[in-house]
């Protein structure tokens, strides 16, 4: 189903579900190139903005999080841009939804003249053309990701505490679902750091003239943002390094406690071996001959403690 909003002599379509029916109705409304909505029909495509005579149309990936909050998922957001309407069309990211709803009610408002001061402003200035509701939309999504990768970088610190304090498998769980969800994020924003240069570059020229700046700020906290999230992929492939050092070193002092007491106890099974044999030995009549072979080990045992003490082996 096409929702619409209507203000002055812009439009703006958005169409969250799309079927056959709604494909030709843009197709022969507008006049969309046929490969647009063959993209539209399908998923999965690379963050791209096709520039024609009279549109422009971008593909653009925006992060959220899952139903279970632990992993960094994908939404293509697709929009249609041209001089006096925006179309966005698909199941996009769930801000989209959320700031159309928004607008239509302003709209509203500001039809039936009730709308209040800060509703008709950010409603004006909107409306004042598509570049600016297409900026709209774009910072709008902007800072839901910069909230994600904030929260990121909150789990980034809670690994650099937990390395030392918690155990192991839950360490490791921690480091390889954020390391995870930092590699996407990471290729998700390489291709489009791109896309958003051509916007500030001049190399999309968009429909209004003042808009360089707006274009300029997008661009900015975009790079902002792929800059800190490649400042969190460093910083987990530290602690990364510093948790394996750390369980290599625990490791290492298992194994030397391990050794130390394999080492002891061999000279110990030797003299036990020998008197536990079915031969004649010395002193085996002797009746103080226990309390002589357990004196024995605990010199053997002695010594052996001072000689790797000494030796800082311990």
């Amino acid at each position: 189903m096409i929702e619409t909003i209507n203000f002055e002599e812009l439009k703006w379509l958005h169409v969250a579900d799309p079927d056959e029916t709604d494909y030709e109705y843009l197709s022969d409304t507008f006049a969309f190139h046929p490969l647009d909505i063959e993209d539209c029909r399908a998923s999965n495509q690379r963050p791209k903005i096709d520039e024609y005579d009279d549109y422009y149309f971008l593909i653009l990936h925006f992060p959220y999080l899952d139903k279970t909050n632990k992993f960094v998922r994908l939404k293509e957001v697709k929009v249609f841009w041209g001089k006096d309407y925006i179309v966005t069309i698909g199941r996009s990211h769930w801000v989209v939804k959320n700031l159309f709803d928004q607008v239509k009610q302003m709209v509203q408002h500001y039809n039936e003249d009730v709308a209040g001061k800060d509703e008709e402003e950010l409603i004006e200035h909107i409306g004042a053309s598509s570049d600016a509701l297409l900026y709209h939309l774009l910072d709008r999504l902007m800072v839901e990701t910069y909230t994600l990768i904030l929260r990121i970088g909150g789990e980034v610190d809670s690994i650099n505490y937990d390395i030392f304090m918690k155990k192991p498998e839950k360490v490791i769980e921690h480091l390889s679902l954020t390391r995870k969800n930092i590699i996407l994020l990471n290729t998700t924003f390489k291709p489009q750091i791109r896309v958003f240069h051509k916007f500030e570059s001049g190399g999309i020229k968009g429909y209004a003239e003042d808009m360089e700046d707006y274009w300029g700020n997008i661009l900015d906290q975009y790079q902002r943002m792929f800059d800190m999230v490649e400042d969190y992929g460093e910083l987990i492939e530290g602690l990364s390094k510093t948790f394996d050092s750390l369980q290599t070193n625990k490791t290492n002092e298992i194994m030397k406690v391990l050794t130390f007491l394999s080492t002891i106890m061999l000279p110990l099974t030797v003299v036990s071996s020998i008197y536990g044999m079915n031969v004649t030995l010395p002193l085996q009549n002797s009746t103080h001959i226990f309390e002589f072979i357990i004196a024995l080990m605990l010199v053997i045992v002695v010594i052996f403690f001072f000689y790797f003490k000494k030796r800082r082996w311990l």
